[in-house]
């Protein structure tokens, strides 16, 4: 999605890429300031042109990435128990997607203060998210958005649906999958995660010692049930179950177990393959987010150039 009236306050989900599309194509209205800010700054940011992370997050397989991502994230009993306590999701969905799609986007596109003083932000909002939670032994425990091991479980459950994603959707990733973890790793560095992983097998590594704190109990079907059908407008409700069925299908066996779900007996990964190729035919490959931090990179190579 690139010109003519066409812009978005979520460009790595397709479901706010049509949304502010609709919304924008009827109202002219002028993209956020967020985003417009993408355009100003002193540098190419943590990644820049060419990297790995441009090339994944601004891609159009983190349209279902954002979904799969949510729903891995409900296993952890102590994020579980976060979201649960102290989320607006289920008041105000596409709000709280907006919110999180701001710091992807200016954490991936923005220049490096921007991207620290996101982050920086979310810390600020994070203080007030404590409390207590039964883990999978049935020990009850104290939770903080702070705290250290839930901050790496979310780090590394974003890291492994976005790389999933676009393994099965997405193209060539400039230096290979563990150049993508490597450099994402920054993100989580700026949200105070301990010894991010670097590679792949790090990150399965990490991955697999989590499995045993995974509590799939009602919360998390609450939040898949709510995943499912989080109430949307009507002109996006077919869109969704499509992207919803992707999300699923792509989760291993043993995920779609824990969170008591089907793969669908109909062929989602393909169907989301031609809805992306038609996506990128009509609204461009590249997001609007991209584009503004484009245009702050090539000013900053040549300030003359747009004098």
């Amino acid at each position: 999605m690139q010109t003519k009236a066409v812009s978005t306050e979520a460009s790595h989900s397709l479901l706010s890429r049509l949304r502010e599309t609709v919304r924008l194509q009827r109202s002219k209205t002028p993209p956020p300031v967020w985003m417009t800010a993408l355009e100003q700054g002193t540098d190419a940011g943590f990644f820049g042109p060419g990297s790995a992370v441009w090339t994944v997050n601004g891609a159009s397989p983190t349209m279902i990435a954002g979904i799969r991502a949510l729903l891995l994230q409900t296993l952890h009993p102590g994020a579980m128990a976060g979201v649960h306590d102290h989320s607006r999701y289920r008041a105000d969905p596409m709000g709280r997607l907006d919110g999180t799609v701001r710091w992807v986007m200016t954490t991936t596109f923005g220049d490096t203060e921007a991207a620290t003083a996101g982050s920086n932000f979310v810390h600020r909002l994070h203080t007030r998210v404590n409390g207590h939670y039964t883990d999978a032994g049935g020990t009850q425990k104290k939770y903080s958005a702070h705290d250290a091991e839930l901050l790496r479980w979310v780090h590394d459950a974003f890291t492994e649906a976005f790389l999933g994603a676009h393994l099965i959707w997405g193209g060539p990733i400039p230096g290979g999958p563990d150049q993508y973890v490597r450099e994402w790793a920054q993100s989580g560095v700026l949200m105070g995660v301990d010894n991010p992983p670097k590679s792949v097998a790090e990150l399965r590594e990490q991955m697999a010692d989590f499995s045993v704190d995974f509590k799939p109990d009602e919360r998390v079907a609450e939040a898949v049930r709510f995943l499912r059908s989080p109430g949307l407008p009507k002109n996006l409700r077919m869109i969704y179950r499509l992207l919803f069925a992707g999300a699923v299908s792509s989760l291993t066996p043993e995920q779609r177990r824990l969170l008591s779900l089907r793969r669908p007996p109909w062929p989602a990964i393909t169907a989301n393959r031609l809805l992306f190729g038609l996506v990128n035919l009509l609204l461009g490959p590249v997001s609007p987010s991209e584009l503004a931090a484009r245009s702050r990179v090539d000013k900053l190579r040549d300030p003359l150039a747009t004098a």
